[in-house]
């Protein structure tokens, strides 16, 4: 097994961490990793440019829709433009911390945004809370999905 195969796996093991940790970019290093492979073609059948230009794609839709789709959805809940940044400028904050930081700061910059600048009562202050929370769940299973399927094909064309 060449350095570049080894390199490839451990980036598809990392890109599944880093579906939920926040501070590895999971499906970007899924990708790379399958670049790796893309130039290293000893496995059984080699990927063409085309399947990694596809994988290209989606990486770059996921990764974008994963510091949109938090806010969205606390807009989905009937919140207030200052919930769905306050949900944006809170998860961004908590990429700092753990999964579990960027996951308060998500809730706790969405709910603060809607009690506070929306003037909004304490239950829609929660409501759009948890379309925040919603929203993270969504883009770490999307995440997670992406990293995965590409795990595979890393493996798929190494073995």
């Amino acid at each position: 097994m060449t350095f570049l195969q080894i390199l490839a796996i451990i980036l598809a093991v990392l890109a599944i961490v880093g579906s939920v940790v926040p501070a590895l970019p999971g499906p970007p290093l899924a990708w790379v990793g399958m670049l790796l492979v893309y130039f290293n073609p000893s496995g059984s059948e080699s990927m063409s440019l085309t399947f990694l230009g596809v994988w290209l794609a989606v990486t770059i839709v996921v990764t974008v829709l994963d510091y949109l789709l938090p806010s969205l959805f606390t807009n989905l809940t009937g919140a207030h433009k200052a919930a769905s940044l306050g949900a944006l400028i809170g998860m961004l904050a908590g990429v700092f911390l753990t999964p579990i930081g960027m996951l308060a700061g998500c809730l706790l910059g969405a709910f603060l945004g809607e009690l506070l600048a929306a003037g909004n009562d304490l239950w829609g202050s929660i409501k759009a809370a948890l379309g925040a929370f919603l929203g993270f769940l969504a883009t770490t299973g999307m995440k997670l999905l992406c990293s995965g399927a590409m795990a595979y094909y890393i493996l798929k064309y190494l073995f």
